[in-house]
């Protein structure tokens, strides 16, 4: 994976405001079918035609300067990390300027902010909450790479994700039944218990892998000599070619039925929606630069940030897209591209962060959609 695939990491402060844009791909009409738990299921539908407009509006939109926000444990706690200035000042000469950055439970309504990890000298961040919200992947990193941890939220106990069998993970998500999934220096990848049984994936166990994710019982992956998309079926062995190259990310639907995969193809990046075998590929959206995904709960929104050329002019923003009605509006302007964003269990609110050139900022954003597009 080259510099250009692999480094998404400027962003400058947003300017918040709510225009509609079209997303990359606007073909096919669509249907909602609710299922149990408010889920929302889009599919296909040719013999109907949508009502006018995405129903996608901005309430009200509060900033945190140099926060950093993870993901929610419910409705007005949040997981963030900011420096930590009880703490001394990094040691390291090229940090002396900055505080070790520790790792907080906030609340929304009050802005109490309650210490979940605190440690001289090292920044802790690059955070993710279990499918439970009851563990979370944490890094633990300075100049060089990071070191993966997890923790339980409620002991605060917490293991490295490192020794052997693996030397090391190189990276770590969830699984959709709560385990972890990674790559590790040893090769391969991995597989981890949240109470610290780590354990080579013998069907992977070799090769420098680029991507890996797990959902059921399949195994996504690629490498970074062959960046096209693989699966391998856990309970037969077998391994398929997804049909789609260049991958850089996979984030899965939260029902486990849709992935969504980034694209790279020569000087842009594509967000492509596809079956859970590649199949119904369509292009959510396609720019010079492309991050901070994320679906809603029920997924109907899509959320990402987007850099373009539009008319020759360069527009860049962060955007939600309904599939319910196939089209995209831009609820944050100027922002290069946000490193990560997060919705609210009951899915009207929308966290996004950024980074500045020295720290982190971000923001909560009340969205409000109708239930059927066009505002209806």
């Amino acid at each position: 994976m080259n510099k250009t695939k692999a480094a998404i990491i400027a962003c400058v402060p947003a300017l918040l405001l709510a225009v509609t844009a079209c997303s990359g791909d606007n073909g096919g009409n669509r249907e909602v079918i609710r299922e149990p738990g408010k889920t929302i299921t889009i599919i296909d539908n040719d013999s109907k035609t949508p009502e006018a407009g995405p129903a996608i509006t901005v309430g009200s939109i509060k900033r945190y300067e140099k926060v950093e926000i993870f993901g929610w444990l419910d409705e007005d706690t949040i997981i963030v990390s900011q420096e930590n200035e009880t703490l001394a000042k990094m040691k390291l000469e090229e940090l002396a300027d900055f505080y070790p950055r520790s790792l907080y439970r906030m609340n929304l309504q009050t802005g109490e902010r309650v210490p979940l990890k605190e440690q001289e000298n090292v920044f802790l961040g690059g955070a993710s909450l279990s499918p439970d919200g009851q563990h979370l992947i944490y890094q633990e990193y300075t100049l060089g790479d990071p070191v993966y941890h997890v923790m339980n939220l409620e002991t605060l106990k917490s293991f490295s994700l490192t020794g052997e069998p693996i030397g090391g993970a190189m990276s770590a998500r969830w699984t959709d039944d709560g385990s972890i999934i990674g790559t590790s220096y040893g090769g391969g990848a991995y597989t981890a218990t949240t109470k610290g049984d780590i354990a080579v994936l013998e069907e992977l166990g070799e090769g420098a892998l680029f991507v890996v994710a797990k959902l059921g019982s399949r195994v996504y992956y690629n490498s970074n000599s062959d960046e096209t998309l693989r699966v391998l079926q856990l309970d037969t062995k077998e391994t398929n070619d997804m049909g789609l190259g260049s991958v850089g990310s996979i984030i899965p639907s939260p029902d486990g039925k849709q992935l969504l995969v980034t694209q790279y193809e020569s000087s842009k990046v594509k967000l492509t929606l596809c079956d859970l075998d590649g199949g119904n590929a369509k292009t959510i959206a396609e720019g010079a630069e492309l991050g901070g995904i994320s679906w809603s709960g029920d997924q109907r929104l899509i959320a990402y940030s987007m850099q373009a050329e539009v008319s020759g002019a360069t527009v860049k923003g962060l955007y939600v897209h309904d599939l319910l009605s196939d089209q995209a509006v831009r609820i944050a302007a100027d922002v290069d591209n946000a490193v990560d964003s997060s919705w609210s269990p009951s899915g009207d609110k929308l966290t996004y962060s950024v980074w500045n050139g020295s720290s982190y900022d971000s923001s909560v954003v009340e969205i409000h959609s109708s239930l059927e597009p066009g505002g209806q």
